[in-house]
């Protein structure tokens, strides 16, 4: 394996963006006027501002904007505040965790490396990190390699460094089966879930064992961080490897009017602070962050209690659903006692004990049936502090594999057992969900924003009633505030290129959509961990599709309204959906450069990026 990454190694991690109360208030503020403003434009828009001339074009226009208004409710909720958990000192003894408890031994810890296909190499690297990990107190700790791809090198390396290997004979169930199994035969009491390139640091017990003090505490998630991510190169150095000399001196004299230029600057944006530092972490004080797999420490106890008390609910509901088809058959008010024993018999061997979930997106699967457990009041906790490091998508392939998985099991979850229909969560955790899943359905919005402003360059058709005033009037108040907001309510983390990313992902979150409404399964396939070669023309065709009709549109307006060629275009008109479709086009020429990103090939492009940059 070409461990590329080596040379990322002295990389540090983010810190957490400090919690400001003036800036959280502000943000509060911000956001408050941003949404009564936007219920005051939506009131107008659907009430005056429709073309009644054009309803074809108009109405999905306004429903478009209602969908995505409604993610800004649901976000806004999601960045209300930021209540980190307490930490408190890394227990002595099982009994500090425990309710009740007199039990005098050590705290028992299993880490759990599951794996398919990854490379033996790769996991040793992973595995010499964990075996690194301290401890101020005695502990038992276990760590584990789960061979789903029953290989004699895995084992090999196993034994190796000294640490234990489980496998089994299929692969049912995939990653949550591979964990099921892991579970049946290990004892520990609490378990460090990682990837095969999850490379935990030596802190990471000491930092999050203090969490599981409160009884209650189910799991904690630690934020996952990239620490391979490109860190591109400036425009002159690229230029002068495109073009030469003149490339390069052409190339300064934009950076002297823009300022710095970094191309190939984490093209797939990657970068999770975002997700961790800004949405998970800012869930803890409703008690609604939830698993993320990788780099999450989870009490046995809680994912045990869970798994039977979710396995007892699901006989009886199958069992429930059987009986109530054979009385409508037979006509019967009552089944017999005999047969209704006979077919929960039945129904108890056909049933899957699942631990964690057989699913795609197991880790969030498991997190609701925590969080929706009736009988206890399990908690979850976003740590603040990056714990592990780990290796990113390095092409576009790889990239759409995992967000593909990643949107498909979410919109599996909200279509099939949306946990907004499950007892046991209050209000306040369920609009947490729904944010997260209502943002996977943003490709039917998405492709309506896409094409409106290309619409109305090729036929001059407006989907407002008129681009005056009064559109202005209430177009711009919502839409500056929508903006200061977002500014302040994820200062310190950046977030343009996350929106774009968010835009040009259309494709993907579409046909992951398309897939779960036919009722297709979403597939297991693991992440690739290598770079795959070539470039990958072919997964960014509806982007440059967009890109190419949007200039065209563009061009093909400006003309027409200066020579009067075709349409009856308005200036401001043209102005507002000139800004629109230039956004537009900017998200999907981050995608398009992303498919035929290649990483520098040797150190000497680095140096020449140094030379030109200090213009030597």
């Amino acid at each position: 394996m070409d461990f590329y990454f080596k040379e990322f190694e002295h990389r540090k991690p983010p810190e957490p963006v400090p919690h400001s109360i003036p800036r959280e208030l502000l943000y509060q503020y911000l956001a408050t006027c941003n949404l009564t403003l936007g219920v005051w434009y939506l009131w107008w828009r659907w009430s005056f501002a429709l073309n009644y001339d054009a309803l074809w074009f108009s109405l999905p226009l306004a429903f478009a904007e209602s969908c995505a208004f409604i993610g800004s409710l649901l976000f806004t909720f999601n960045l209300w505040k930021t209540k980190d958990e307490p930490k408190k000192e890394p227990p002595h003894k099982i009994a500090e965790c425990e309710n009740g408890s007199e039990e005098d031994r050590p705290i028992s810890v299993d880490v759990f490396f599951p794996s398919y296909d990854e490379e033996p190499e790769l996991v040793r690297l992973s595995i010499l990190d964990a075996q690194k990990i301290t401890y101020p107190h005695n502990i038992e700790m276990k760590i584990y390699i789960l061979d789903d791809g029953k290989r004699p090198s895995m084992a090999a390396l196993a034994q190796d460094l000294g640490i234990e290997y489980i496998t089994r004979e299929g692969n049912e169930g995939f990653k949550a089966g591979n964990l099921r199994n892991a579970l049946e035969q290990t004892y520990g009491d609490f378990i460090v879930i990682c990837d095969a390139d999850t490379r935990p640091f030596p802190t990471i017990l000491e930092h999050t064992l203090g969490y599981f003090r409160d009884p209650d505490v189910a799991w904690v998630q630690t934020p996952q961080w990239f620490f391979d991510l490109p860190e591109g190169e400036r425009l002159p150095a690229w230029l002068d490897r495109k073009v030469g000399r003149a490339g390069a001196f052409i190339g300064r004299g934009i950076e002297r009017l823009y300022g710095p230029v970094t191309l190939g600057e984490d093209p797939f944006v990657n970068d999770p602070q975002m997700f961790y530092d800004v949405i998970q972490r800012r869930r803890n004080w409703v008690n609604a962050s939830f698993c993320c797999g990788a780099g999450s420490i989870h009490r046995r106890e809680a994912v045990m209690e869970a798994a039977l008390r979710s396995y007892s609910e699901q006989i009886s509901k199958e069992h429930d659903a059987v009986e109530k088809q054979i009385r409508k058959l037979t006509k019967e008010k009552t089944v017999d006692k005999e047969i209704s024993n006979n077919l929960r018999q039945e129904i108890l061997f056909d049933t899957e004990f699942t631990p964690y979930k057989f699913h795609v997106s197991e880790d969030i699967y498991t997190s609701i049936v925590l969080h929706s457990d009736t009988e206890r009041t399990w908690r979850s906790v976003q740590h603040p502090e990056v714990e592990s490091k780990m290796l990113s998508p390095q092409d576009l392939q790889t990239w759409t594999v995992q967000r593909f998985k990643y949107s498909g099991g979410s919109i599996d979850i909200f279509m099939n057992d949306n946990p907004i229909f499950r007892k046991g969560m209050d209000i306040k955790q369920k609009l947490m969900y729904g944010a997260s899943f209502w943002s996977n359905l943003s490709a039917i919005w998405n492709i309506i924003f896409l094409a409106c402003p290309i619409i109305y360059f090729l036929t001059s058709i407006a989907p407002v009633s008129a681009y005056d005033t009064t559109f202005y009037l209430h177009f711009l108040p919502f839409v500056l505030t929508a903006e200061l907001a977002m500014m302040v309510g994820t200062w310190g983390v950046a977030g343009y290129k996350g929106k774009t990313n968010f835009l040009s992902f259309f494709p993907v979150n579409f046909r992951a959509l398309w897939t779960v409404l036919r009722g297709r399964k979403i597939s297991f396939p693991t992440t690739p961990k290598e770079r795959q070669t070539g470039t990958f023309f072919k997964l960014v065709i509806p982007q440059i599709i967009v890109f190419s009709l949007s200039l065209f549109s563009m061009v093909f307006a400006w003309f027409s309204y200066s020579t009067g060629a075709f349409g009856s275009y308005s200036f401001g008109g043209l102005v507002l959906n000139s800004f629109w479709i230039i956004n537009n086009m900017m998200a999907m020429w981050g995608m398009i450069a992303a498919a035929f990103w290649t990483p520098p090939s040797d150190k000497k492009q680095e140096q020449e990026s140094e030379e030109l940059e200090y213009g030597i």
